[in-house]
């Protein structure tokens, strides 16, 4: 496989899954896809030989871990039209772009030397592979590189209640955040100088399989880009202050009990113009005394009278925060039978609800007035000769 094809191949595309595929999503689509597309299935189909091809190649990419780290790296560098070969291929042949155009301005030496752009690649590819090329470093000197913020995570509990409606509740969080005695520099003085080592972008190349290479965090400025000249007494030269805010938080519908919630851009602030971080909520559920859930299903336990479950009739049941519903009891309903409501359940993903369901429980009675109590012995009477245990005696004793 060749370095352009390693690049402008979309592989993702090839097998029909999103970027942050799971391995095993990976694997079943490729299956999927193999079983449709093998030669064997379609002879004589020509296309069908090369789209197999096709897809095996992105399988072997895609399913080893290593090789779709250093292909996901490769697109992110050089990808989306970044920088693409001309017919000649690397190292070969003549290039479709500009170098101009490329370079921000005209090629040293050019016409155009001494404007903008000229001689030192001032923009351009500087902007756009500075931490391939000098680092990003210019005619200015070295760009400190936009930084990230941290991921946050924190917890709520809600009310069984919340849960199943969704719920807007406050949050608490601490995170970091630029030092206020320092802006943010990590220098008494605001003046901290550009590290020697990363020249500013906060990371180190090192060598990686293939025609490019990895980076890592810079160890001497910690990823910042920075080093404090005198460093701040309350951040200790980091730039960085723990902060406490209250925020928001909305809690969709259908929420279950452990459920980790991601929202966007909600986490730490970034440095320097980067975007902030993500923060993610566990989500903590507390009992209710009369419901239980079973995944998208509300379960509840309704106690009925013996004649009831003998001779049948219709009960009222309550729901969760609404009016309750009649169900009809079929004559000679067993105990434990569960029936369903549907439409009173917890809210699904795509805004419907799932299903209540009420499990009969016949109520045993401790005490009994006379009256009661001498229809109950008639009732034993007349049901004398009749023995629920006798086929289990017999089965016992043919086993």
């Amino acid at each position: 496989m060749s370095t352009k094809d390693f690049v402008e191949k979309d592989y993702y595309k090839v097998l029909g899954v999103p970027k942050d595929a799971t391995e095993a999503e990976i694997k079943k689509a490729y299956r999927k896809l193999a079983r449709e597309y093998h030669p064997d299935a379609n002879k004589g189909d020509t296309g069908a030989e090369e789209r197999f091809k096709e897809i095996s190649e992105a399988n072997d990419i895609l399913g080893d871990p290593k090789r779709r780290k250093e292909y996901d790296e490769a697109r992110a560098l050089f990808g989306n039209g970044g920088f693409r070969p001309g017919p000649g291929g690397p190292g070969g042949g003549s290039f479709n772009f500009d170098l101009g155009d490329l370079f921000g301005g005209t090629a040293p030496g050019g016409a155009g030397a001494g404007q903008p752009g000229a001689g030192g690649f001032g923009g351009g590819l500087g902007d756009v592979f500075g931490g391939l090329f000098n680092r990003g470093s210019g005619p200015t000197g070295p760009r400190v590189q936009p930084r990230r913020g941290q991921d946050v995570e924190s917890e709520v509990t809600l009310s069984f209640t919340e849960a199943v409606d969704g719920a807007t509740v406050p949050l608490r969080m601490s995170s970091s955040a630029a030092c206020k005695a320092c802006s943010g520099t990590g220098d008494k003085n605001g003046t901290p100088r550009v590290c020697p080592t990363c020249v500013g972008t906060g990371q180190v190349s090192r060598g990686g399989s293939g025609s490019f290479s990895l980076t890592d965090p810079c160890v001497e400025c910690k990823g910042r880009g920075l080093i404090a000249q005198d460093p701040c007494e309350v951040c200790k030269g980091s730039g960085r202050a723990r902060s406490s805010r209250t925020m928001q938080v909305r809690i969709p519908p259908g929420v279950a009990d452990g459920q980790r919630i991601r929202l966007r851009g909600k986490g730490a602030p970034g440095e320097r113009g980067g975007p902030a971080g993500d923060l993610y909520v566990v989500v903590h559920v507390g009992d209710h005394p009369v419901f239980g859930r079973k995944d998208d299903n509300l379960t509840i336990t309704v106690p009925v009278t013996y004649p009831e479950a003998v001779l049948g009739g219709e009960v009222k049941v309550p729901t969760l925060g609404g009016p309750p519903v009649t169900l009809k009891l079929p004559a000679g309903t067993p105990n434990g039978r569960t029936m369903r409501a549907r439409g009173k359940g917890a809210v699904r993903k795509d805004g419907t609800r799932g299903d209540l369901l009420v499990t009969v429980e016949v109520a045993v009675p401790e005490d009994l007035g006379d009256k009661a109590k001498e229809a109950l012995e008639a009732y034993r009477e007349a049901t004398a000769d009749e023995d629920p245990r006798a086929e289990l005696f017999q089965a016992a004793k043919g086993a």
